[in-house]
């Protein structure tokens, strides 16, 4: 043990049921006495210091952590006696010199905490109708909307990079789309034969589909609407059930709901018991954002025009939102969802920390079309290096707990990787 002396603006006062102290202070309003002689009323200095900085004030718990930020004129040393554990990393400069194992490569190698392999990537692509058709996304470098028949000579790419799954979304020809997403749920549609095609060719290939009604609806929304353009919840989930019902059917592995309505991961997860898909997985987009980063995506659906100067944040979540996504989190794992997925993905690491560390479950991390077009236009002015900057990104959603990634660069990361 050792006193806390205040050196730090910044301190972590573990509230074990062994440091009697702490406990008191918070809930008794027990006095403190400083090294000075002085008391001062525990309760309420503590409240004091969590007024001060309120939004790195934590809630109590018994057994758990309270970090309190101080204000600069109660870190002088000696202010308060409170007794806390002493660091469990001893040592110091010069005896401890931590750029000893930096100093080659070798224990750089072994002192490694995160390592990005092609098991953790996960291919999107966009699929069309015709044949032969190789279309560039404009706002995607790189990116192209492939008909069926060029889907499958990319998907033998990725079975020879290893990449273990791809995720496919569907480009679906004005003509097709109506208020109701009808085609949706069509068995001949067009996602229905891409991924029939795609098991019967490469059966160990995993092929997750999406299921939500943007890329079906005349006015580009997730669900169906009221006349007030209202997104009905309870009708539209019945729809989504029908189109994940007509994805298991074709052969899908993975069905991912990513439309953001109440009650469907469990909607869906009834039905395919009903019908004996116990074996067809569920994906949640548990934690999806109302974020700016899906411009390119909607451009490379064709679903941007219809959605115009509509918005989704009667669905998807609110950026400024961190609990949040531990309910949404928990709601889709507690109806059936086999994994859960944070949505975008760099500007939401701390969202993938908490949800891995809360719930331990399979955690997935898209990242979106908006990143992907900022890295490839700084990477095309010669600003980033390409493998550099792209390694780092996938290294950084991986070290924040991700088990799986959805990236546009997931062809290019897999090649690296072989090398």
């Amino acid at each position: 043990m050792r006193e806390f002396a205040g050196g730090s603006c910044w301190k972590s006062l573990p509230c074990a049921p062994d440091v009697s102290l702490l406990p008191q202070v918070l809930t008794g309003g027990s006095q403190i006495r400083r090294p000075d002689g002085h008391t001062v009323n525990g309760r309420n200095t503590v409240q004091a210091f969590c007024a001060l900085r309120p939004r790195f004030s934590r809630h109590y718990w018994p057994g758990r952590e309270i970090s309190l930020t101080l204000s600069a004129r109660f870190c002088r040393p000696g202010f308060l006696g409170v007794r806390v554990p002493a660091s469990r990393f001893p040592g110091g400069f010069p005896t401890t010199r931590p750029r000893r194992m930096r100093s080659a490569e070798f224990s750089r190698r072994l002192m490694r905490e995160t390592r990005v392999s092609t098991d953790d990537l996960i291919y999107p692509l966009f699929v069309r109708e015709g044949k032969g058709q190789r279309e560039p996304v404009a706002s995607m470098p790189g990116i192209e909307r492939l008909s069926i028949d060029a889907l499958l000579k990319e998907a033998a790419e990725l079975v020879k990079l290893g990449i273990p799954a791809l995720a496919l979304f569907p480009v679906v020809p004005t003509e097709k789309k109506t208020l109701n997403a009808a085609e949706a749920w069509n068995p001949k549609g067009l996602v229905q034969r891409a991924v029939r095609a795609l098991k019967k060719e490469f059966p160990a290939l995993g092929v997750i589909t999406d299921v939500a009604l943007d890329p079906f609806t005349t006015h580009g929304q997730d669900g169906v609407i009221d006349a007030s353009g209202y997104v009905l919840n309870d009708a539209s989930v019945a729809i989504l059930v029908k189109q994940a019902l007509s994805h298991a059917e074709a052969g899908a592995d993975i069905v991912a709901p990513s439309d953001m309505m109440d009650g469907r991961v469990g909607a869906i997860r009834a039905a395919f018991e009903k019908r004996s898909f116990v074996h067809t997985r569920i994906l949640a987009y548990a934690a999806k954002y109302a974020s700016s980063f899906y411009g390119p995506f909607r451009d490379a659906l064709g679903s941007g025009a219809n959605l115009g100067k509509g918005n989704k944040y009667t669905y998807q979540m609110d950026p400024a939102n961190s609990d949040e996504a531990l309910r949404e989190v928990a709601l889709d794992l507690a109806e059936g969802a086999d994994m859960v997925m944070v949505k975008p993905g760099l500007p939401y690491l701390d969202i993938v920390r908490r949800v891995k560390d809360e719930f331990g479950a399979p955690t997935c991390v898209y990242q979106v079309s908006g990143e992907y077009s900022m890295l490839m236009a700084a990477i095309r002015n010669g600003w980033l290096d390409e493998r550099a900057a792209v390694m780092e990104t996938l290294l950084a959603i991986k070290r924040a707990g991700a088990d799986a990634i959805l990236t546009y660069f997931a062809k290019r990361a897999a090649a690296w990787l072989r090398e």
